[in-house]
């Protein structure tokens, strides 16, 4: 895993005060919270296991029920056939 590039950074590093090592670490951080949070959302397998879940909560039923019935009366309107 450690590439030429990484082996690099890894040198230059040394050559940082504790200051700038600590704040490049919380950036470091951030976004590999960032990139965690975004590849959950690009991954299918967790996506189904989400819907799936939600699909079974009941406070959801609950509103899926009430926004199907408050449009109920514009699915009359003729416009299906589109």
């Amino acid at each position: 895993m450690n590439s030429p590039h990484l082996l690099k950074i890894e040198q230059e590093l040394r050559n940082f005060s504790l200051e700038q090592l600590e704040w490049l670490s919380e950036r470091i951080a951030k976004q590999v919270q960032a990139r965690k949070h975004l590849d959950k959302f690009t991954n299918l397998e967790y996506m189904n296991e989400q819907l799936v879940t939600m699909a079974s909560d009941l406070d959801i039923q609950t509103e899926i029920t009430s926004i199907n019935n408050e449009f109920s009366v514009t699915e009359m309107d003729g416009l299906e056939k589109l």
